[in-house]
């Protein structure tokens, strides 16, 4: 078993363990699923290699059933077919610009939010191209359960400028990618995609 798949199994366990701790009334079940929810964090330290202590606090504690994250992101392109990026700070490399949804907006209007965001452009959704399941594309290994929901975008207005928590907004060809943020954007994603946005059907992918 690779460590991806380790990593997942543990998620696995410790959604179990806090789903148990939501419905569970006995205290003696609510004590197991507290030590099960221990025990995937211990697991979490290892193949993380990180300290049991910062795991903890990582993690906010449950309060309801335990669901994936979403993610959001745009994909767009100018005159040239190129895609516009944006070049994070947290790692120094590059992705489609986007982020986690927020409570109270819709996915179109979150999309639309981060691209002036992070770019400097204005934007308006075209069309859906698909979600993906991280968990079964190559990204790094991580602690949460993600979905990525992308939409195709097209330019209204606006000038390149990167928000003050990026380091930079440019155009790339899909021939000329700069590194790329594999967190958040795989190469193999940006041409299915751009595969998706240039095709004559409105076909949608998913997973």
């Amino acid at each position: 078993m690779n460590p991806k798949e380790q990593l997942n199994l543990i998620k696995r366990i410790k959604s179990i363990s806090e789903i148990g701790l939501i419905y569970a009334k006995d205290p003696y079940d609510q004590e197991r699923y507290e030590e099960l929810k221990h025990i995937s964090l211990e697991l979490l330290s290892v193949v993380g290699d990180a300290p049991i202590e910062a795991l903890k606090d990582f993690f906010v504690p449950e309060k309801d059933y335990p669901t994936p994250k979403v993610d959001v992101r745009a994909l767009v392109l100018n005159e040239k077919d190129e895609i516009l990026m944006a070049k994070e700070s947290v790692d120094n490399k590059w992705t489609i610009p986007g982020g986690w949804a927020d409570i109270g907006s819709t996915p179109s209007e979150i999309a639309v939010k981060e691209v002036a965001e992070e770019t400097g452009i204005q934007v308006e959704v075209v069309r859906f191209l698909g979600v993906y399941d991280k968990q079964v594309h190559p990204h790094p290994p991580e602690p949460y359960y993600i979905y990525k929901l992308i939409f195709l975008c097209r330019m209204v207005g606006g000038n390149l400028k990167p928000g003050f928590d990026m380091l930079g907004a440019d155009f790339f060809s899909l021939d000329h990618l700069p590194e790329l943020s594999e967190e958040r954007i795989l190469e193999s994603q940006l041409k299915h995609l751009f595969h998706l946005a240039k095709s004559s059907t409105t076909e949608v992918y998913f997973d």
